[in-house]
Formats: C-alpha cells, sequence, structure tokens
C-alpha cells in the first residue's frame, strides 16, 4: 500500500499536529493576558503588532498580514482595543475605507507590562530546548510557511 493509499494518521499528520500545538500554546499564553489583563488572543495578538519595534501608526492591512488573521477577526480586536483605550483608529487619507491604528499611552504602557511575560512564557516553553534546537526549529519553521504560503498561491 502507498502512502497515498494508507489511511490517514491524525497524530502522525504534520499541518494537524502544527494546528494542535500551535492553539495548545497559544491557548496557555492567552489564558495569563485574559486573567492579568483582560485581553483575548486576537486583541494580544492585534497590540503585539502595534507595539513592536514603536512600529507607530500601522494600516489595518498590515496588521492583518502580521497577525494571519482574518479581517473580521482583527476588526472585532480593534474594536474592543479602541473600547478599552487601547488602541486609536483614524481613517486613513489615501483609501477612506481603511484605518490607520496605533497605541494609546495606555496600550503603550501595557504593551510594556506584557512583554516581560511574553518573555518568561517563551523561556518556559522551550526550557529543555538548547540553542541548537532552537535554531533549527526557527529554519523548520520558516521553510514550511514558505512552502504554505507557496502552496496557496498556486
Amino acid at each position: 500500500m502507498s502512502e497515498q493509499e494508507a489511511p490517514l494518521e491524525l497524530g502522525r499528520f504534520l499541518p494537524y499536529r502544527l494546528s494542535v500545538t500551535a492553539e495548545s500554546i497559544s491557548r496557555a499564553f492567552a489564558a495569563s493576558y485574559e486573567r492579568r489583563f483582560g485581553l483575548t488572543i486576537p486583541e494580544w495578538r492585534v497590540l503585539a503588532v502595534l507595539g513592536q519595534g514603536e512600529a507607530g501608526p500601522r494600516p489595518t492591512q498590515a496588521v492583518i498580514e502580521a497577525t494571519g488573521m482574518d479581517r473580521v477577526k482583527v476588526s472585532r480586536a480593534v474594536t474592543r482595543l479602541a473600547d478599552k483605550g487601547l488602541v486609536t483608529r483614524r481613517i486613513a487619507p489615501e483609501d477612506l475605507r481603511s484605518q490607520i491604528l496605533v497605541l494609546s499611552r495606555k496600550g503603550q504602557a501595557l504593551y510594556r507590562q506584557i512583554v516581560p511575560l511574553a518573555h518568561a512564557m517563551q523561556a518556559e516553553l522551550t526550557t529543555g530546548l538548547g540553542a541548537e534546537d532552537l535554531a533549527m526549529l526557527d529554519r523548520v519553521l520558516e521553510r514550511l510557511l514558505a512552502r504554505a504560503r507557496g502552496l496557496g498561491a498556486d
């Protein structure tokens, strides 16, 4: 029996394993962010994109691309973040259908509180993995992401 004819073993199917792993990690991080800061996963991802590297104002489309989330999920997260006073929005002058997003002072302060927690949680997650393992994981994930994007374009 060839590999194409064999039954699919979900526990060994790479897309499934990656999804389950990512979701499990995301839920663990989210539980901490929700409990401490009242943020959902999508809200945290938007906050993280807007806060990284003092990026400054970002169009909604850039946030969608950076988070990998769909437009509706990002829109809802942005609305909730704006309602909490963490993000400010303005209409993009070059495209009246788009918004420019930026962290408010309150959002920046919250981001600065969360970053050390995120680093600590990542360190805890990767305990037991050496520098070589982490470098290899990084290379493999980059290759898989590039290939997945290529498959999506086909």
